[in-house]
């Protein structure tokens, strides 16, 4: 201890930290777990809490870390890529393809006033035109930041929602191309037409290459790959970085290369589980040691000693919001969005953080953009990060969907019920002999309900050879279950049709069987994560959630399904999809003679005439159910809405909530769900019910006639 001592104190803190790499990165492992948690429980973006570490591990605070230590540079280095090739990976194409019109419109106008002003910005301080050309090209981009709270309040198919999210392919590709242009030319005196068309006829080679190429080889891929997880995973690391290689071949910057790799595999690897743990990996290491090395570089002293410095860190932040703001008014004026719509597409497109991050980063590398822009873009990037979200959350509460809009189905009741009671299956899953009587019961309620039938199904893990001595014990194992979950079912007094299946996997052989019966529920029950692999490439639990055709009803029972008496439902958007858990438990509700309360949990500061209203609302939403007995319904105003669903769970027996996935944002943190931390903490038996991956209509009966709605 004491030579352990003698060495601190003759060495300066970073040196000896310098000669032991696994140091340094176990601080980071800390850092990077802990800061982002304590950041989102102030309401304040995880980017900005790691960005603010480095900034006091740097030299500007306990100068723990060097911004030149080698270990870190590869890390951030890596961190950069997965940035750009996750933003590439996120542009959601499909609602590109919705309103690719008015999104190009909408592009056109948020990346061409932002990057004027920009340049002008440059221009007034005195930087050259190719570097104010790629400060302005810094404000074209956008992150989608405020998506959870969009999805979560429902309006993700409004018009301006997706125009905006459409736009996003235009700005960041542009941006991405100004990037490659201005740092191929960093060097006074490089500049050429014949040396510009050249390197514009070898980037649009190098780019269509990669866009068909790797789009046909990812596909391809992925089809003689059939269910191995394992390698698509590796294939898509693989086209990310031999991309980002060939970008530094052509003389371009990496980063070009790893956003082209990200839109080329997109439709490849689609919405599924290869695409979310692609997503993590990056977003629970290499981005966020970006960040932090980011706060590593700034110079606080520098910035706040430096009148000029502040003068052009105060005109980029205002420049950058209002230059969006017009683009939006613009668009607003263009095709006759009202106010809400248009401050909507203002506050999603004012976040900068993934593609304008990086290229900033990537321009001063080049030492085509100096400290004082690069210190000047990461405050640009804190104060976009918080007011965007916080201006979305105040605004789109009162947007409506398309869905909301639909007119009811022209089938009669008596037709829905028919086809309800002619068809509806529940498939349930059985592994656990723990939890199999009390998923068996869920089911055999439900069932009683519809007039169904129950499909006890078990999964025996596919063997290389059909005569495997571990597929015999298998099948043995999966056939007592299944004799099991027969008698269960008949005592219960429910049609009941026992399924077993050889397949390579549970989570696609619970899918597919699904499938292949035409199933219109699934019961399952509670799925743990456990170890590295759990999650790299997700549980059971999580295939059947992404791959299945029907809503998927998880379950976590404390008590026989049959002494459920009271049920609480909270919803947070009053539109017709999520009111698919308040069916759920009507189903339920209506099985055992209990009662279902909906609770909405609504601002403190919101008026009593707004929570009447909304109390209306969603009394005439529930009414459409035409259930016999109505849920009762609830108002309740609290700052915190996990706390407010919490304390009022304890009077109850289950709780029914969304399954809600969040769209990851291109910086890999995405902001949390309220579904997952009340999952953790109720005590009660707990239901979550996941809709399909892709919109469909779907029947969802409640056990009584009953109107058709899309989930």
């Amino acid at each position: 201890m004491e030579l352990i001592l003698q060495v601190l104190a003759l060495e300066p803190t970073s040196q000896v930290l310098g000669k032991e790499p696994i140091v340094p990165f176990a601080i980071l492992l800390i850092v990077i777990l802990i800061v982002p948690i304590l950041f989102e429980r102030l309401r304040l973006p995880g980017l900005v809490g790691l960005v603010f570490s480095g900034l006091v591990l740097g030299s500007s605070g306990w100068n723990l870390f060097e911004s030149n230590s080698p270990m870190i540079n590869l890390l951030s280095e890596i961190g950069l890529v997965y940035l750009l090739f996750v933003a590439g990976l996120e542009i959601d194409i499909e609602q590109f393809r919705r309103r690719k019109s008015r999104a190009f419109g909408f592009a056109s106008l948020t990346f061409s006033v932002p990057l004027v002003v920009g340049t002008l910005i440059g221009h007034i301080f005195g930087f050259g035109w190719n570097t104010s050309i790629l400060i302005g090209s810094l404000f074209t981009s956008y992150t989608l930041l405020a998506y959870p709270i969009i999805s979560r309040l429902g309006v993700v198919n409004n018009e301006a929602v997706t125009v905006t999210i459409g736009a996003k392919i235009f700005t960041d590709v542009g941006a991405v191309l100004i990037l490659a242009i201005c740092v191929a030319f960093a060097q006074p005196g490089t500049f050429s037409f014949a040396k510009l068309l050249t390197l514009s006829g070898w980037l649009t080679i190098y780019s269509v290459a990669v866009l068909v190429g790797f789009d046909w080889a990812g596909k391809e891929f992925f089809r003689r790959s059939g269910d191995d997880e394992g390698n698509k995973f590796l294939f898509v690391l693989l086209s990310v970085f031999l991309a980002a290689v060939g970008a530094q071949l052509i003389g371009v910057d990496k980063i070009v290369g790893a956003f082209l790799a990200g839109l080329a595999v997109n439709e490849a690897v689609g919405e599924g589980l290869v695409k979310e743990k692609v997503v993590f990996v990056g977003s629970v290491l290499f981005i966020p040691i970006f960040f932090v090395d980011l706060g590593l570089l700034i110079n606080l002293p520098s910035f706040v000693n430096s009148l000029d410095t502040l003068k052009l860190t105060l005109l980029i932040v205002v420049g950058l919001i209002a230059s969006k703001f017009i683009a939006a008014f613009l668009t607003k004026l263009v095709y006759r969005y009202n106010w809400q719509e248009m401050l909507t597409m203002w506050s999603l497109s004012v976040p900068q953080v993934s593609t304008t991050l990086a290229a900033t980063l990537v321009g001063y590398r080049a030492e085509l953009l100096p400290i004082e822009v690069l210190n000047s873009v990461i405050i640009l990037m804190l104060v976009t990060s918080i007011l965007g979200p916080l201006i979305t959350s105040q605004i789109a509460v009162g947007l409506t969907s398309p869905s909301a809009e639909k007119p009811a189905s022209t089938t009669s009741p008596e037709q829905n019920t028919q086809e309800i009671n002619s068809a509806f299956t529940i498939v349930v899953p059985i592994h656990n002999p723990q939890t199999q009587q009390y998923l068996i019961e869920m089911a055999a309620l439900l069932a009683r309900q519809t007039n169904g039938t129950i499909l006890p199904l078990a999964i025996a893990p596919a063997a290389a050879h059909m005569d495997a001595p571990q597929l015999e014990a298998s099948l043995q194992r999966s056939e007592r279950l299944l004799a099991k979950a027969t008698a269960q079912s008949r005592v219960l007094g429910v049609e009941v049709e026992p399924l077993l299946r050889i397949d390579d996997a549970f989570a696609q052989g619970i899918s597919r069987a699904a499938r292949e019966q035409k199933a219109s529920l699934i019961v399952m029950g509670w799925g743990k994560r456990t170890g590295l692999r759990a999650r790299l490439f997700g549980n059971v639990i999580d295939g059947v959630l992404w791959a299945s055709h029907c809503p998927v009803a998880v379950t976590r029972l404390m008590e026989s399904p049959k002494k459920i008496q009271r049920i609480l439902v909270p919803v947070e958007n009053l539109i017709a999809p999520p009111l698919q858990p308040v069916q759920f438990a009507q189903m339920l509700a209506e099985a055992n003679q209990a009662q279902v309360t909906v609770l909405n949990v609504c601002d403190r500061r919101t008026s009593s005439s707004k929570i009447a209203a909304k109390r209306s609302h969603l009394s005439l939403l529930v009414s459409k159910l035409a259930v016999q007995n109505s849920p009762e319904i609830q108002i309740i105003a609290h700052e915190n809405v996990a706390q407010a669903i919490l304390q009022a769970a304890r009077l109850y027996d289950l709780v029914v909530l969304p399954f809600i996935r969040n769209r990851t944002s291109p910086g890999g943190l995405a902001i949390s769900d309220v579904t997952t931390q009340l999952a953790s903490q109720l005590t009660c038996s707990i239901v979550m019910l996941g809709e399909p991956q892709r919109t469909q209509t779907v029947v969802m009966p409640a056990g009584v006639p009953s109107t058709t709605s899309a989930i």
